[in-house]
């Protein structure tokens, strides 16, 4: 069956045409708006756009979304369209990212980096360290072969208590407080909801060792900034290691900058580039499930917001 598919808005040309291919690829129609049952949104940083957009096409069943991170998006979400969103598949690069995080921190390469003369040696190890990743979704099911060769004892925290393949044990959030204390590194690797947003707080740091660091490959969102900048400035962690950041872009004055024991990425987890190359065969993939009434990949939650 074939159907009327729209690529909007063409803001940006190089992702608009790498789109518009897919469509073609997929053996649907690439339509105008105003024609299309299916909408490819091209542009993530225009949603405020998606009121007007929608509101000219009114066969409207599927949205498509080209990242994970849907923030901007959620106060439009009706349960009247079909939505998709990019989860997963920019996992893998994004689990490379938080690796290499996390060896950077423990490796004091951060530190290295800045230094202009010949120092001591600081350090640790990262294996047999002691794991803990917020979030099962497809960045940790990437992560945890890749920390396999470590010897790394893991343990995942996420809403329902399901064995995850990799992990020594999975436990809920509510169970979060339990094994902080005993955690050498914290990666965040969940979705932001008004759950997890500011889920590290002044009361998380306080609960986590003081040799503890925390990568963040997730959103900025799930931390209170002002409350890490007190954690690193007190010494009471480790450090961070963070690809987001609120606010962000991270202004060139902030404090964070200047904190030693902080190493900061300009959201490079998944860049433009990387995305491009498997955003392309994932929306012909999924606007050939619209074509053919089979099920969607990266299904968002209307309710849950992811």
């Amino acid at each position: 069956m074939t159907r009327s598919v729209a690529v909007a808005p063409s803001t940006r040309p190089e992702m608009f045409d790498v789109l518009c291919k897919s469509v073609q690829d997929a053996g649907a129609n690439l339509c105008t708006v105003e024609e299309a049952e299916g909408l490819i949104w091209a542009d993530p940083s225009k949603a405020n756009l998606f009121p007007e957009i929608s509101a000219s096409a009114p066969n409207l069943k599927w949205i498509q979304l080209p990242y994970a991170g849907i923030e901007p998006f959620v106060p439009y979400l009706e349960d009247k369209w079909t939505w998709t969103c990019g989860k997963g598949i920019y996992a893998r690069e994004v689990a490379e990212t938080a690796l290499s995080l996390s060896l950077g921190g423990f490796k004091n390469l951060h530190g290295y980096s800045r230094a202009t003369s010949w120092g001591e040696p600081i350090g640790r190890v990262l294996g047999d360290s002691r794991v803990c990743i917020l979030g099962a979704g497809g960045i940790t099911q990437c992560l945890l072969p890749l920390l396999q060769p470590f010897g790394c004892d893991i343990t995942v925290v996420r809403r329902r208590s399901e064995p995850l393949e990799g992990a020594n044990r999975t436990i809920t959030t509510s169970r979060l407080f339990e094994i902080l204390p005993r955690i050498d590194l914290l990666i965040l690797a969940l979705s932001l909801t008004e759950e997890t947003r500011g889920i590290i707080n002044k009361e998380v740091l306080s609960a986590l060792p003081d040799h503890a660091w925390i990568v963040n490959v997730a959103r900025g969102g799930h931390i209170v900034t002002d409350d890490l900048l007190e954690a690193l400035q007190q010494g009471t962690i480790g450090g961070a290691a963070l690809d987001v950041t609120t606010p962000e872009p991270l202004p060139d004055d902030h404090p964070l900058w200047k904190e030693p024991n902080c190493l900061i990425t300009p959201h490079i987890g998944n860049t433009p580039e990387m995305g491009l190359r498997v955003l392309g065969p994932f929306i012909s993939e999924n606007v050939n499930r619209f074509c053919n009434n089979e099920e969607l990949l990266g299904l968002v939650d209307v309710n849950q917001g992811y």
